[in-house]
């Protein structure tokens, strides 16, 4: 089975040219290789994909005749992605700015009262 159809299969691309696009981007290692979309994927294989600025790493198991629901999904691959990979993303969230720049127009609501509270707790 080629190495798309397989990531869409146990759903981790919602579609196949999803799947393949991530590939030709690099995206995806199979055995520590970079592979075009067309690579056949077998039994045993160790597959990393890089989705969300996380490196999931996957053991395949057995091939699926075709896209499986959710629930059958750890019949066919092994999931072995370290926590840190995940811990590691929880960081980014909270490191993201929220607020706009200066200059990005007028304030939204919730920046009028935090500005209307501001000004009250002066007073």
């Amino acid at each position: 089975m080629r190495v798309d159809k397989f990531l869409w299969c146990v759903r981790y691309y919602k579609t196949r040219s999803l799947a393949t696009e991530a590939c030709k981007k690099g995206h995806i290692k199979v055995n520590e290789q970079v592979v075009k979309p067309s690579r056949e994927v077998y039994p045993t294989d160790k597959i990393e994909l890089r989705k969300d600025q996380i490196w999931y790493q996957l053991t395949v198991n057995d091939l699926p005749p075709n896209r499986v629901g959710a629930k059958l999904v750890d019949i066919y691959r092994v999931d072995t992605t370290p926590k840190e990979a995940f811990a590691a993303q929880e960081l980014l969230k909270y490191s993201k700015d929220y607020y706009r720049k200066k200059g990005a127009g007028r304030p939204t609501k919730k920046d009028r009262r935090d500005i209307d509270d501001f000004y009250d707790e002066k007073e």
